[in-house]
């Protein structure tokens, strides 16, 4: 955290604006605008998109210039002979997580595609909102992630709630497992207003429906590992377990998923597409793995620090920001830190550096199949309080004055609660944490 706070650090505003990212590079794959164009709330930008470009369709990846180098993840045998790598598809792989993961997959010599409607570059957008560091355009990235390690990505863009372009990406990639991040991930967005509730609940519910159909038409065997949320659960008055509880009720005992008390339009389109995976585990035999994140914080991982224009996003506003990493800019020039109520909500939380290991080491150690597994994902628990003493501490080292108060909280939540949430079955299988505790 100290680094954040870091006064000595250069900060450098995006040079382009978000119109380079859909750009003439790319085609789609029907003469319609993406999925996602249909909610009111993108019209004016739709028509502004359509006055530059005439939009085409294909689900190919996308030609980016890439050198033909083998694909990552080949290898040799003891044979001498080269090794098939392991497909994955990430979903949402411009995203903070997406991103992240499939640079580490690439890396892993997992054979890698992005699959991405660049959705989330068109929030900025309409909301005036940046990253704090700057990120270049999906095509530069892959390119210089090609430059530097030799390794290729392939990109799809298009919209997952599209099932024709979903399907075409299937039969030409044929993934052995599917990483699910392309969901629209802020609890505040969804609640702005009707509209982008009514996105949040077709985009997330609708897409994560379309990848299960299209695991069970075109590769019955394919792993799902779907980013879930901690913020299903809510925060009961009880130990939260991972995915299920054993209950003993009226001399009779079964074990069932645990109770889900969704806070959000966003967490309850999280918690219906848990109970839609939990089905097709069931009746079509589909193999998945729901990771309950936490809060994920950070933006350098071995693979994004190995370039500039590989960064990762830092977003500190109030709509896709933090409480921690606002904190950290609120420290870094001089505005108190602004706690919600109380602060005594607590919630679990991991190092992007952590995220990247557990969607690992789900994809080395699928479920079976039929098998509906859940991990909590998460290695440490603060609350809002704990976070602003942890940044006010890192701020001293620094000869920061960090300064902090409380402000009425915008949120419909507890604000004192108890919070006890277990997390083990990703240290049984060998996640190694990077603690936030111990950066102190």
């Amino acid at each position: 955290m100290t680094h954040l706070l870091s006064t000595s650090c250069t900060i450098r505003p995006p040079a382009t604006k978000i119109e380079r990212t859909w750009g003439v590079h790319m085609t789609y794959r029907t003469s319609a605008a993406f999925g996602y164009c249909r909610c009111p709330i993108f019209k004016p930008f739709r028509v502004k998109l359509q006055r530059k470009n005439t939009v085409y369709a294909t689900a190919a990846p996308i030609t980016i210039g890439v050198e033909q180098l083998p694909k990552s993840g080949s290898s040799l045998n003891q044979n001498g002979n080269s090794s098939k790598p392991k497909k994955v598809m990430v979903i949402g792989g411009d995203g903070y997580c997406g991103w992240a993961t499939a640079l580490h997959l690439s890396n892993k010599n997992y054979e890698v595609s992005i699959v991405d409607s660049l959705v989330r570059r068109l929030f900025d957008h309409q909301l005036g909102l940046n990253s704090l560091t700057p990120i270049s355009s999906i095509h530069n990235r892959i390119r210089r992630w090609n430059s530097v390690t030799g390794k290729v990505i392939q990109l799809y863009v298009g919209d997952i709630c599209d099932f024709e372009f979903l399907s075409e990406i299937f039969r030409s990639f044929e993934p052995d497992a599917v990483v699910h991040f392309g969901e629209q991930r802020s609890a505040p967005y969804s609640m702005i207003d009707r509209s982008r509730a009514v996105f949040t609940q077709q985009n997330n519910v609708i897409g994560t429906l379309n990848v299960l159909f299209a695991i069970k038409e075109f590769s019955k065997e394919c792993h799902l590992v779907k980013l879930g949320t901690m913020g299903e659960y809510g925060t009961p008055n009880i130990d939260i377990e991972e995915g299920y509880i054993t209950v003993t009720h009226n001399g009779r005992t079964d074990t069932l998923p645990y109770p889900k008390q969704a806070s959000s339009f966003y967490h309850l389109s999280k918690v219906h597409d848990s109970h839609n995976i939990a089905f097709t585990c069931k009746a079509w035999g589909i193999r998945a793995t729901d990771l309950n994140q936490g809060v994920v914080y950070g933006v350098r991982t071995d693979e994004t620090a190995m370039h500039e224009e590989l960064c990762n996003r830092f977003d500190y506003d109030a709509v896709f920001g933090t409480a921690l990493n606002r904190f950290c800019v609120q420290a870094a020039v001089g505005h108190p830190l602004t706690i919600y109520g109380k602060g005594g909500q607590t919630r679990g939380y991991l190092d992007i550096r952590d995220t990247v290991q557990c969607v690992e080491l789900a994809i080395s150690n699928p479920a079976k199949a039929g098998e509906f597994r859940v991990f909590n994902q998460f290695t440490e628990q603060f609350s809002v309080n704990d976070l602003a003493s942890l940044v006010t501490n890192a701020g001293k080292k620094l000869g920061v004055d960090v300064q902090a108060i409380s402000v009425p909280n915008p949120r419909v939540e507890a604000e004192e609660h108890y919070y006890n949430a277990k997390h083990t079955k990703l240290i049984e299988l060998g996640l190694k944490p990077h603690l936030l505790s111990d950066s102190f």
